[in-house]
Formats: C-alpha cells, structure tokens, sequence
C-alpha cells in the first residue's frame, strides 16, 4: 500500500506530496527508518525529552514483527523518510469488532507544518477500514495543541458513553 496524499488547501503552495506506505519489519530500510522516526520523537518534549535506549533501538523492528496486528506506516518526501505512525490492533467488544489505536505519531522536526501528520492520519484511517475496524483510538498529550487541532479537525475527540458520567482518562502503571 502507498498512498500519496497532496497538500492540504491550507499548506503552503510550496509543500510537497506526500506518500505514506505500510512499513515492512523485514525490510531493513524501513527498520532503521522506524527507529530513527521513533527516536527523534522520543526525544521531543512531547515524547518525553530522552533518547530511545540502546537495548530499545536493537530489539524495536522484531518486537513489533512478533506482536499480532500491529502494524507501522511511514511517510515520505521523496525519498527521505519524515513521519511515522505505529498502530495496534485491538478489540471493541462493545461492537464486537476491531478497532485500531494509534500509539505513535511522529514527523521530523524540519517536515512539520507541511502536512505529513494528516496524511498519516488518512492513512491509518484507510488502513483501519481495511482492517474492518470499528473505530480509532489514541492518546495526546494536554499540552500538544498542534497534534489536538489536527485530531479535532479530522473529526477525533475526546471518548464518552455518557457525557454525563465524564469523558475516558488514559491511566498507567509502570511495571
């Protein structure tokens, strides 16, 4: 699957396309694009300002190979690789379907503003409906305004049964 996306009316005339494909775990390119992609988000702020550890970098691409639908798609200009978006498959059991969270989301920091985010979100959409999924889920930080009106303007917001009874919180515990 590659899917090139043109610029949306919004981005500037100079903007490129931009093509976004599945990635291939075993097609070493990829990997080592994934991880670079994965990487310099890790070390954004909004990723949490560190570096991928080592033993992160070597064992990514086959962990990701070796989990059940989870999948990566890459996108590019022209060759050079400049976002990144890792998905999981999961399951709704309210409509008894899949559904497919996105865990990830990076764009290079020279390749913001030029539309790669909502090309990789139109692709994982398009992969998802592919999928048969029931619906997407994901998380954003609070702060990320940039990353929460892109979301917003593609239609995604925040999750409730009940808006009486509050919208979802994504917790954790570290193990």
């Amino acid at each position: 699957m590659t899917q090139t996306f043109a610029p949306d009316a919004d981005m500037p005339a100079a903007a490129p396309a931009v093509s976004v494909r599945l990635a291939d775990y075993g097609f070493e390119p990829d990997g080592e694009a994934l991880v670079a992609l994965l990487d310099a988000y890790a070390r954004d702020p909004m990723g949490g300002g560190q570096p991928l550890e080592d033993a992160v970098r070597q064992r990514l691409v086959p962990a990701l190979d070796a989990v059940p639908g989870a999948f990566s798609l890459l996108a590019f200009d022209g060759d050079e690789p400049v976002g990144l978006a890792n998905c999981f498959t999961g399951f709704s059991t309210f409509a008894a379907r899949p559904l497919i969270n996105i865990h990830d989301v990076a764009v290079k920091p020279t390749a913001r503003g030029r539309g790669v985010g909502r090309a990789l979100m139109r692709a994982v959409e398009q992969e998802a409906r592919a999928r048969g999924a029931c619906k997407i889920t994901l998380e954003v930080l609070g702060g990320n305004e940039p990353a929460k009106a892109l979301y917003a303007s593609l239609g995604y917001g925040n999750y409730a049964l009940d808006p009486e009874k509050g919208t979802a919180q994504f917790w954790e515990k570290k193990l």
